[in-house]
């Protein structure tokens, strides 16, 4: 397996992590992407420890507003986050 599949494996590790907590591997509550934003995320996102920060991205995220966000949402934050870490790089 490359170095690049062996992370995509991770990721999907990570979300079934904190999607399990309730049973359901397919999608997160946001109690649920709370954690797994303050967890795993806590260097990269700021304000995690902001309710009004964290229900601002949960809603930006569900975009089907179905009170969940499903892997292909959580994507969403995932490429987003990447974006800005690679401008970042390239600002140092």
């Amino acid at each position: 397996m490359s170095k690049l599949e062996e992370h995509m494996e991770g990721i999907i590790n990570i979300f079934h992590q904190y999607s399990a907590r309730k049973g359901d591997y397919d999608t997160l509550s946001k109690g649920e992407l709370k954690q797994l934003i303050t967890r795993e995320l806590a260097n990269t996102i700021k304000n995690t420890r902001d309710k009004d920060a964290i229900d601002k991205i949960f809603e930006g995220l569900d975009t089907n507003r179905d009170d969940e966000v499903d892997f292909v949402e959580f994507i969403s934050l995932l490429a987003s986050v990447l974006r800005t870490a690679h401008e970042n790089i390239h600002k140092e």
